[in-house]
This record gives structure tokens, sequence and C-alpha cells, in this order.
């Protein structure tokens, strides 16, 4: 986005300072916009100075100025600015406690929102001095809310201190969280710090949030990409949501209905799916792996390895969870590398360790990063023929 920004624009840019991931920083070189390395999915000190630089720049634009804003999936974790007394390693034991936690992308970012000086609107506010704010979106999130995009700087704010609280009890963490979290939130429930903006804020009279790219956008193009192949697409959601090894059950008993019933006619075809499905880690003892391969090996221990069915599902940023995968795929010849080995899928699923099942069966998918984020993308594929590989 910042290169595309800069070949537009050029030298009407007078300022900018884009955080992007560590281990991209190397891939890019920009004329006007400074780079930041930031921390994902995982605040760091990187993000911080982001965050910072972001405000400094925001704070001095003027009346004649138009700020900016380039926004995509994994912004709530590279920009920060935690709230005093909010300290960073604070704020990283609460991010891990609610990315381990089974919450949904907008209960997290309901959170994050309320512990920060730039989320939630609040970079609009900043920015207030600015003729107009434009803010430019790729979506990570289901339903493509821009409030829950990267914590929505630039967006006024349905949430409050009060649901932010309400989140941290639904999923046993209030207690969990540091002190200093718990305290910011019960001074902002009691006024003591102000509230995030909302949409009566004057600010977003002049403020702009435009979605540029969504998963959607990524279902439409394989869509036609296997239409060429000589499948018939179906795109059933954008929304696919919930615990990562039940989605792949659930999506395991619509194939083989599918291919056992002939629901959709003539085969071969291909279900296309999209969205922010999670990995609930409960327990001390857990090993590698991300929503994506979870997903996979789910399916494929529902389907025992059927011929006429396979899945793919990956994180379109090249990184699915703490690993270095993109994601997996699943099909008879995975089943059949397992089980010439005597193995079971059973165990890898209860100890989330999916990366080193597609690792020595050779399922993995490794892309490396992608500098994209549109949420994960599921592509099922029903074959011709059927014939269980057991």
């Amino acid at each position: 986005m910042a290169l595309a920004i800069e070949r537009i624009l050029g030298n009407l840019i007078e300022k900018g300072v884009i955080a992007i991931p560590y281990y991209m920083s190397d891939l890019y070189k920009l004329e006007k916009i400074q780079l930041v390395e930031a921390g994902h999915p995982i605040p760091n000190e990187g993000s911080i100075k982001a965050a910072e630089k972001i405000l400094d720049i925001a704070g001095k634009a003027g009346e004649n100025d138009v700020l900016i804003s380039l926004i995509s999936g994994g912004g709530s974790a590279l920009m920060e600015k935690p709230i005093q007394p909010i300290t960073l390693d604070d704020l990283k034991i609460t991010n891990k406690l609610l990315l381990e936690s089974g919450a949904d992308i907008r209960e997290i970012n309901i959170v994050r929102k309320h512990l920060s000086e730039i989320k939630g609107g609040r970079l609009a506010v900043k920015a207030g001095k600015a003729k107009y704010i434009v803010s430019l979106m790729i979506s990570d999130v289901p339903g493509d809310n821009p409030e829950y995009i990267a914590s929505g700087p630039t967006v006024p704010d349905s949430s409050t201190y009060i649901d932010a609280k309400n989140v941290l009890e639904r999923y046993d963490l209030w207690d969990k969280v540091p002190e200093s979290v718990r305290i910011v939130i019960e001074k902002g429930i009691r006024g003591e710090i102000e509230e995030t903006p909302k949409h009566d804020h004057p600010v977003f009279r002049k403020t702009i949030n435009k979605i540029i790219a969504s998963n959607y956008t990524v279902l439409r193009k394989l869509s036609e990409y296997f239409r060429d192949k000589g499948y018939t697409p179906y795109i059933l959601t954008t929304r696919l949501e919930g615990e990562s090894s039940e989605v792949g059950k659930v999506l395991a008993s619509i194939a083989m209905d599918i291919s056992d019933r002939d629901l959709l006619g003539q085969k071969p075809l291909v279900l296309l799916l999209g969205g922010e499905p999670n990995v609930s880690l409960k327990g001390q003892r857990y090993g590698k792996g991300g929503r994506c391969q979870e997903l996979v090996l789910s399916f494929l221990a529902t389907t025992r390895g059927r011929r006429d069915l396979s899945i793919i599902a990956f994180d379109t940023d090249g990184v699915d969870g703490f690993s270095d995968a993109a994601g997996a795929y699943g099909d008879y010849e995975v089943w059949e590398n397992m089980s010439k080995n005597r193995d079971s899928p059973w165990s890898y699923l209860r100890e989330h360790n999916s990366y080193e099942f597609f690792r020595k069966y050779n399922g993995l998918i490794i892309t490396g990063p992608t500098g994209t984020n549109v949420n994960i993308v599921v592509a099922v594929i029903i074959h011709g023929s059927k014939s269980s590989g057991q």
C-alpha cells in the first residue's frame, strides 16, 4: 500500500511512517515514507515507536493538510501506544491471553481499543486539525466492518469500557490480565479516562474510511482460477468463524454429503470460504501450528482420507499461527503417508500440534510472508471419483 501511494502521489507526500512486521523490512524500499519494524502478532518496542511517530504526524497536520492512513490486518499489533500505567509487557501478556482464549477478533479488538491511545478512533481525534482524514483499508475481519480492522484507529467506536470488561470476564481473563489493565478499564468505566470517540464526534464529519480489498476479493479471484481449471466454484461465505477443529468437522460433513448425494450436480467442484476461525489453547501443553493447519487436520481426520475429497487452507499473510507455514493441504496422499507410518491424527489435534503432523506427512504450505492480510482462505475440492483412503 505504501509503495502504491508513493507511486501515485510522489512529491505531494510531505512526510509518512508505515509500520511493518520486523521480518519483512528488507522487502521494501520507500522514498518518502519511513519504514518502522514492529511486532506481529504480539506488539513490541517497534510497535510503540511506530505509533508515536504516526501520532506525531497526525498531531502536526494542519487545516490545509490531508492525512492519508493506510490500514490493513495486523495493524492492531504493529501500531500500539498503551494508556498509562499499562506497560508493553502488560500489553503482551494481555494480547497473548486474548489470542489463546478463543475470543473472536471483534472481542479481542474491543479490549485492545480501550487500552490504547491510537485505536478506536483516537488517531482521527489526534489529527483533528487536518482538512480531511482518508483511510484506505484492506479488511481482514469477517463482515468487513471498518471498526474492527486494525482496531479502527480512524473509525468511531461503538463499544465501551464496560464492553471491554465484559469480554475479559466472558473468557475468564479478568483476574488473569495485569493489574494495570484492570486499573485502566475500571477508570474508563468510572469516566476518569475519556471514552473512545463515538459517531457524533465532529472529527468523523471529515473522515473517509474506504475498504479497497477484502477476503471476498480473493475468493472471487480464486473462483475465476478454479473455473478456468474446469471446476465449478461455489463461494459459500467470508464469515467463517468458530473453533478451527469444529469448523473442519462441519466442512467435512458438508463435503461428504455433497459428494455422496450428488447435491450440487456435475463434479469436480470446489467450495470456497474465508473468515477467521480460532484455536483455543487449553492447559499448559500444546505444540506448534495454526488455525488453518488445525482446520485441515480435523477435516482430514473426519473424512479419513477419502480419494474424492481434498482441502487447502492458508492465511493470506503467509503466517499461520506461531509457525513458518501459511497453512496446509489434506488429501488421500497425506492420509496414506500417515497410514504407512501407523500414525493417527487425533493426538496431534489434542495437543494442537498440527504443524508437526503436516511436516511429517508432506502437507505444509510455506510461502513466506506475503505482505497482505485478508484473512484465511479455504478451498474444499470435491473430485469425480469416490473411495475411502483408510
